[in-house]
């Protein structure tokens, strides 16, 4: 989608995802991140979840390839900008699906043509419909202006 495409108000949904022990070990290894209540069985029975739960970054990470693979984005997406006013207001267990839903919240140009910015709210939830994550993603994405330039040059 280019720019003209987002409207405030329009929302969309990601596909859905199970987060496996796999999954939280591997981004273990990957980030240096090894904190017991993640890694460790033993250490996380005795920690106040009663269980190993998934980083809340590797979550975070997921749920934008989610994002990515819807294909909104695909071609158009010039650069990922931020993350504003990120929460992490529940927990991901070991065998928990996830997915995204989205709401544009503001569409603006910028200064240079052919681009503008996109802020969307976004809420990961999970297999039981619970909000777990929450915040906001902006985005630079290309206008029908730079693509058709393009054309004609």
């Amino acid at each position: 989608m280019y720019f003209e495409d987002f409207e405030v108000g329009a929302t969309f949904s990601t596909a859905a995802r199970t987060i496996t022990e796999s999954d939280v070990m591997t981004f273990a290894d990957l980030s240096g991140d090894d904190n017991p209540l993640h890694v460790d069985r033993d250490f996380s029975k005795q920690g106040p979840f009663g269980e190993q739960i998934a980083h809340g970054l590797l979550v975070l990470s997921i749920a934008a390839g989610l994002g990515i693979q819807t294909g909104i984005f695909s071609g158009t997406n010039l650069a990922f900008l931020g993350v504003e006013d990120w929460r992490f207001v529940g927990i991901v267990k070991f065998g928990d699906t996830i997915r995204m839903e989205s709401t544009v919240v503001e569409t603006r140009l910028t200064s240079k043509p052919g681009r503008g910015i996109v802020r969307i709210e976004q809420e990961i939830r999970n297999q039981r419909d619970e909000v777990v994550q929450k915040g906001v993603f902006v985005q630079l994405m290309a206008s029908r202006e730079a693509a058709e330039a393009e054309v004609v040059s």
